[in-house]
Order: C-alpha cells, then sequence, then structure tokens
C-alpha cells in the first residue's frame, strides 16, 4: 500500500485500469446488454428529435399543412416517449449494474482482508484500508452506476450530432468547430478549478467529522483534563477552514455559470444570426437551420459533459487499481493444498521444537529463540516473564497468526504449518486480558464463541461464566444492546462475557491471558471462580500476574528475551530461578512470604 494515497481522494489512474472491473460485471452481462441497448436508443433519440424538428418547421410551418404539422406533432411525440423509456431503462439497468457490481466488491474485499494474517496489519493502516472499502467503492459505485453510461451516451451524441452538423449546413457546421474550442477550453480549465476546490472542500469536511469523532469518543479524557475549551477552538478553526473552501467553491461555481450563460449564448446568437442570413439568402431551410442549433447545443453539451466525467473516470481508474491491489495480496497464513487431519476428538496436547520467530515489523529482534517445551492434555501451564519476553508470541504462534522461521510447532502431535488454520483455531479458546465486546447485545456476543449455539446453549455459558445475573437485571436483558465496546459493561462484566464465549466454544486449549490482573478484588473473585469452570478438564497455557495463578498452575515456563529461563512448580523455580525470584519479589510479592504459602 503506497503511504502517497490519500484515503480522502483516490489517485488519478490510466482510465483504462477500469477494464479490470469487467470480471464483475460478466455475471450480468445481459444487464450490461440491456443497459447499452438502451443508451443507445436514447442517444440515437435525441439525435432523430433534431429531424422532427426540422420537419415540423419546414413541412408544418413553412408549408402551412394543417395537417403534415399534425403528423410532425405526432412523431415528435412519439420519439419523445421512446426517449423518455429508453432514458428510464438506461438509468434502471445502469444503477442496478452499479450497486450490484460494489456490493460484489466490497465482499470480496472484506473477505479477503479477514483472511490475511496479523502481519498484513502491523504495517498496513486500517484507517486507510478502511477508506477503500468505503471512499473507493462509492465512487466505483457512482462511477459505474451513472459516470460510464453519461460518459457513452455523451460520446455517441457528439460523434452523431457532428455527422448529422456536417450533414445539415457544412458551412455552418465548420463555423461551429471554429467556434466551440473558444466556448469548450475556458469552461474545462475552470471546470477544473471548481472540482478542485470542491475535492479541497471534501476533504475539510472529513476533517471536521475526524476530528469530532475522536473527540466524542474520547470525551472522558477530554473532560477529565478539562481539555474541552481547546477541543473546541480546534474543532472550531476547522469549521472555518470548510467554510472558507465553501465560499471560494460556490463564487468559483458561481463565475462559471455566468461564464457559460455569457458565452455559451452568445455563440448561439452569432450562429443564428449567420443561419439567419443564409435563411434570406436560400441556401438553407428554416428547419434546417433549427435542426443544426438543435445539434450544435448537442455537441457543445456533449464536449463538455465528456469533459466532466474524464476526471472522474480517472479517479475512479485509482480506486479500481487501489481495491484490486487489496484484492492481490496473499496471506502469509494459508491452509496448504492438502491439510494434515488433526485428531478428532482433540485432546489439546501442546509441543514447541526449537521455536525461533521474527515480527515482520522487527526482523532483527528475535521473540522466540530456539523456545522447546511439551504441554500434556489437560495440563494448566503458566507462562511468566518481564514484558517482552515472548509470552503473547506463544499464544500467536498457537493459533498460527504467524509460522516460525525454524523450528516446529505441534497440536496433537500436527505441525501447525500442516493444519487448516480454521480447523485448528476451531479447537482452541482464547480469553484475553482486555476482551473485545462487539456493538451488539449479549446473545450476539456469546454467541461470537460457536455461531450455530442455541439460546438455551448461550444462556448456560453465561451461567457458567457468571454473567446470567446482570444480563437479566439489564433494561432487556440479553436483548439489551451492551455499547460500542461493550461500554455499558464494567472490566469485570466483559471478562465473564469473554468466558462465556469461551465456553460456548468448548475448547480443547484454552489460551488465557490473565484476565483478573486489572479487576477489583470482588470482580476478580467472581471471574476466578468463572474461569476455574472454564479451566477444568481441558489444557490451559496462561499469560500470569497474580500469584493466585501460578500456585495453581501445574508447571510454570518462565521466558526471558524469548528464551526459556527455567520450568517448574512455584517453590522450586524460587529456589532455582534468579529471574523467576525477581518476578515473583516485584509483581506477587516478597519471595520469602511467597515460599511460606507454596510451602503451606
Amino acid at each position: 500500500m503506497r503511504d502517497d494515497d490519500r484515503p480522502g481522494e483516490p489517485a488519478r489512474g490510466d482510465i483504462r485500469s477500469l477494464r479490470a472491473l469487467m470480471p464483475w460485471l460478466a455475471p450480468y452481462r445481459s444487464r450490461v446488454f440491456g443497459a447499452a441497448l438502451a443508451l443507445t436508443v436514447a442517444a440515437g433519440s435525441v439525435l432523430v428529435l433534431g429531424q422532427g424538428l426540422r420537419g415540423l418547421i419546414d413541412q408544418g410551418f413553412g408549408a402551412g399543412d394543417g395537417a403534415l404539422l399534425d403528423r410532425a406533432l405526432a412523431g415528435l411525440f412519439a420519439v419523445i416517449a421512446l426517449l423518455a423509456l429508453a432514458t428510464f431503462g438506461r438509468f434502471y439497468l445502469v444503477a442496478w449494474i452499479g450497486e450490484r457490481v460494489v456490493s460484489d466488491l466490497r465482499r470480496a474485499v472484506f473477505d479477503r482482508m479477514l483472511a490475511l494474517s496479523p502481519s498484513f496489519f502491523e504495517s498496513a493502516r486500517v484507517g486507510e484500508v478502511l477508506s477503500r472499502l468505503t471512499t473507493d467503492t462509492t465512487l466505483l459505485q457512482v462511477v459505474v452506476g451513472s459516470t460510464v453510461s453519461v460518459a457513452l451516451r455523451n460520446v455517441l451524441l457528439l460523434l452523431g450530432g457532428t455527422v448529422l452538423l456536417f450533414v445539415t449546413s457544412p458551412r455552418l457546421a465548420a463555423l461551429v468547430f471554429l467556434i466551440v474550442p473558444v466556448v469548450v477550453l475556458p469552461i474545462v480549465v475552470f471546470g477544473r478549478r471548481v472540482r478542485r476546490l470542491s475535492r479541497e472542500s471534501q476533504d475539510r469536511v472529513a476533517d471536521i467529522s475526524a476530528h469530532g469523532e475522536e473527540t466524542l469518543n474520547a470525551i472522558r479524557t477530554v473532560q477529565a483534563f478539562g481539555h474541552e475549551p481547546v477541543d473546541a477552538r480546534r474543532f472550531g478553526a476547522r469549521v472555518n477552514d470548510a467554510l472558507a473552501i465553501a465560499l471560494r467553491r460556490n463564487m468559483a461555481r458561481g463565475l462559471l455559470t455566468a461564464f457559460v450563460i455569457v458565452t455559451v449564448f452568445s455563440a448561439v446568437g452569432v450562429i443564428l444570426w449567420i443561419g439567419g442570413h443564409d435563411v434570406m439568402d436560400g441556401r438553407i431551410s428554416p428547419g434546417e437551420l433549427s435542426a443544426f442549433v438543435f445539434y450544435a447545443v448537442v455537441v457543445a453539451g456533449s464536449v463538455g459533459a465528456v469533459s466532466e466525467v474524464i476526471g472522474d473516470l480517472q479517479r475512479a481508474a485509482g480506486a479500481t487499481e487501489r481495491l484490486l491491489e487489496l484484492m492481490r495480496i496473499e496471506s502469509d497464513i494459508a491452509a496448504p493444498p492438502v491439510p494434515a487431519k488433526l485428531p478428532d476428538p482433540p485432546a489439546g496436547a501442546i509441543a514447541f521444537e526449537a521455536v525461533r520467530f521474527h515480527y515482520p515489523s522487527r526482523p532483527d529482534a528475535a521473540a522466540l529463540d530456539g523456545v522447546s517445551f511439551d504441554i500434556a492434555p489437560g495440563e494448566r501451564v503458566a507462562l511468566v516473564g518481564p514484558s517482552g519476553a515472548g509470552k503473547s508470541t506463544v499464544f500467536e504462534l498457537l493459533l498460527r497468526f504467524y509460522d516460525p522461521a525454524a523450528g516446529r510447532a505441534r497440536f496433537d502431535g500436527v505441525d501447525l504449518c500442516d493444519a487448516d488454520p480454521a480447523a485448528l483455531r476451531a479447537r482452541i479458546g482464547l480469553v484475553a486480558q482486555e476482551p473485545f465486546v462487539f456493538s451488539a447485545d449479549a446473545w450476539d456476543n456469546i454467541r461470537y464463541g460457536r455461531p450455530g449455539a442455541t439460546d438455551a446453549e448461550v444462556r448456560e455459558a453465561a451461567e457458567a461464566a457468571a454473567a446470567a445475573g446482570f444480563l437479566d437485571a439489564l433494561p432487556r436483558g440479553f436483548d439489551t444492546f451492551l455499547g460500542e465496546k461493550g461500554v455499558r459493561l464494567s472490566g469485570g462484566q466483559r471478562q465473564r462475557i469473554a468466558i462465556a464465549r469461551a465456553l460456548l466454544r468448548d475448547p480443547a486449549l484454552l489460551l488465557l491471558d490473565e484476565a483478573t490482573s486489572a479487576l477489583d478484588s470482588e470482580s476478580e473473585r467472581v471471574v476466578q471462580d468463572a474461569l476455574d469452570r472454564l479451566m477444568a478438564a481441558r489444557t490451559t497455557l496462561v499469560i500470569a500476574h497474580r500469584l493466585a495463578t501460578v500456585q495453581a498452575a501445574d508447571r510454570i515456563i518462565v521466558l526471558d528475551r524469548g528464551r526459556i529461563d527455567a520450568i517448574g512448580a512455584h517453590g522450586e523455580l524460587l529456589r532455582t530461578s534468579a529471574l523467576y525470584a525477581r518476578l515473583a519479589a516485584l509483581q506477587f510479592g516478597d519471595p520469602a512470604e511467597e515460599a511460606r504459602l507454596s510451602a503451606g
């Protein structure tokens, strides 16, 4: 992803890049054909109107024949009806195609993003990815669903109108093509300035939205630090910037409109003046002059419309390139062509064999360096170590968010690199230290652990996690919206939602990033009881921050700078590992007291 791409305005690209959308149009080829037919009929009807106007004047008014006048008018109305019907068909079909293609693209891009490994998001900006899913696809929706058909329609009108201009009056046609550049070029140049100011105005409005969203999302921090006046001034400055650009844009639009009126009508007046003399001299008929003026207006309007949409097409081409760039990204983690079959039912045995791993964003520092250990099914093991020791990295390798650079990680005897990531993760439950609660109700949040679970199973998991009580007490019980990121819940309540989610999943292996470290004593006791039920009869690997956790573990693995410092029980490690003794003193209390508690 290019750093110079601005999320608010897709880079201009080669219009030929739009050909990459053809595979997305292919499933709807019948509707594309119908839209093209309607477009051609609509453009042809406009051109026929000029001939109808000519016949109406020459055969009706000029000849003084009322019957001819009636037939000419009836024919004109028939052409108008055909034009209206074709225009409706074109508009509906093209808009339908645009909506469908963009919907398909959005789903495809989002599916691709879900399939990418976390290493992609280490370097990618999530905001830019979301911009491509929203801004770029919206631009494509407008272009595919409107702009392309407008461009093609005006190209047909330009070509057909030009031919009919020369057929009607070669002399006046030559004059028109001398005048058109004089009229159109200033409009195109001035129009670019208006579009640039429009884009700047949109960018300033986007700044207002971004600043407002960030400030309101952090309203507690803003008020806690008394930052309201500062943020109000900053927001006001952005509003004033947007206002200044908007006023300049409106001024430019007004001047452009005035210029168009003066130049276009002056040019039409000149053509009418010359054409009038040709009529008086008998070189052309009044109907031919009327048809000529009609075609001249059609050609001039088509030129202006085509020049207007070229910029939109270029931006759409840039958006297409950006979206397809995302679609071309391959995940670092994928299922092999023939995945190794994991044992069923799973036992939950884990083995690391001389595992070495570097994060892609930190290639010079080994997060794990030659780590080896075995965990038996049903065993409870604690991971202990200073910050950056590699504890979370062990979790991420077990979930196969990354693959080791060297060595092997195994689950139930199967090398994780040979396994299907989805099948592996289906056997693992994760309770994070700061669990994510989605903007939904309790049913959906708990059912996230197993989407096919019934309401009875969800409630059973909530009761086992000691979450049913507070959920039933909410205004609408389990149906209550829990707020953005679960803001309506306390920390302990969010933890119990996460535990219920893991209980519903019923995993063979539980990965627990000590879920009670940030809780008060009362919440910790309730959550710990729920965790004890969750850990029963299953393999558990815990990142430990509390004394109760390490004492309850069957074994403790002490990590330091990506290497294993020691493995053993709590009391044993206090005597044999200087690092663990120091960690015990810092995190768990006085080592001597810990030894006494361990012995007791």
